[in-house]
């Protein structure tokens, strides 16, 4: 949890996703919870995660593998996850994460490459 991080003099930042715009779980009617993922900040490390939902037990093996293999919130969201499924939300949490990379100069040069190339 973010409390424990605290205690471990660990800064982290938090990215959550609910249920109610995971496509799955709207269809199923399942869209009580959440996932959320935390990071070390200032990086894509992945320090926990808490997965509340009525499939967590299939979701929390992809962030598991994620945190022993060092792999990145970053590189989660460039997984594809199959259509229509509840680990989108996991998806979603990386999607979150890499809208904070887009610093405003970043964008204002995408937003500026965009306009030349239409």
């Amino acid at each position: 949890t973010e409390r424990e991080a605290k205690e471990r003099g660990i800064e982290v930042r938090a990215f959550m996703q609910d249920f109610h715009h995971v496509d799955r779980a709207i269809l199923e009617g399942s869209t009580d919870g959440f996932v959320k993922i935390l990071v070390k900040a200032g990086s894509d490390q992945i320090v926990g995660a808490t997965i509340v939902a009525e499939h967590a037990g299939e979701m929390i093996g992809e962030i598991v593998l994620a945190m022993t293999n060092h792999i990145g919130l970053r590189r989660l969201a460039a997984t594809i996850h199959p259509y229509p499924t509840v680990a989108e939300a996991i998806r979603k949490c990386g999607d979150a994460y890499n809208r904070t990379r887009l610093t405003p100069f970043v964008k204002s040069l995408f937003e500026r490459w965009l306009a030349w190339t239409r």
